[in-house]
């Protein structure tokens, strides 16, 4: 079955993603075994938000290829939460199976240097002469307050 999925954003590493291209284009094939069900979801899911090294707009095309089966009194390995005697929960098992494939990281680049450290600039704009004075060793602090006349 080719569906419409609605795909709702959600937060990763403290950042909100959503999917622009949202309801999401979901094929699913449903094959009925001897004692229940074989599912299989297949859906690509394009994400819109932050990246996570520098802050701009970062896109992540995610492609979910899922499977699960549930076969009643089969014992907890062979029963899906999404089935729930004869409705399947589409949307959470589609949200759930993004979530799964997600990269360590959303960036708009594999490039991308980030933010400076001390002062928050965007490395990718800063070009190559962005440095900062280098703080003084602490344990020689006691040393600037030493008066000498």
């Amino acid at each position: 079955m080719e569906l419409e999925v609605p795909f709702d954003g959600f937060s990763f590493g403290d950042q909100r993603y959503e999917a622009p291209g949202s309801p999401v284009p979901v094929v699913l094939d449903v094959d009925r075994t001897v004692h229940g069900y074989a599912l299989r979801l297949r859906a690509e899911v394009a994400l819109e938000g932050p990246c996570m090294r520098c802050l701009e707009a970062a896109e992540e095309s995610i492609a979910v290829d899922a499977r699960e089966i549930d076969q009643p009194g089969g014992g907890e390995d062979l029963s899906s939460p999404y089935l729930d005697e004869d409705e399947l929960d589409v949307r959470g098992w589609l949200r759930d199976a993004v979530a799964l494939v997600l990269p360590v990281q959303i960036v708009c680049s594999e490039e991308c240097l980030g933010l400076c450290a001390i002062c928050g600039e965007n490395l990718n704009e800063a070009g190559p002469g962005h440095a900062h004075e280098r703080e003084p060793d602490p344990r020689w602090a006691a040393l600037r307050e030493l008066k000498l006349d």
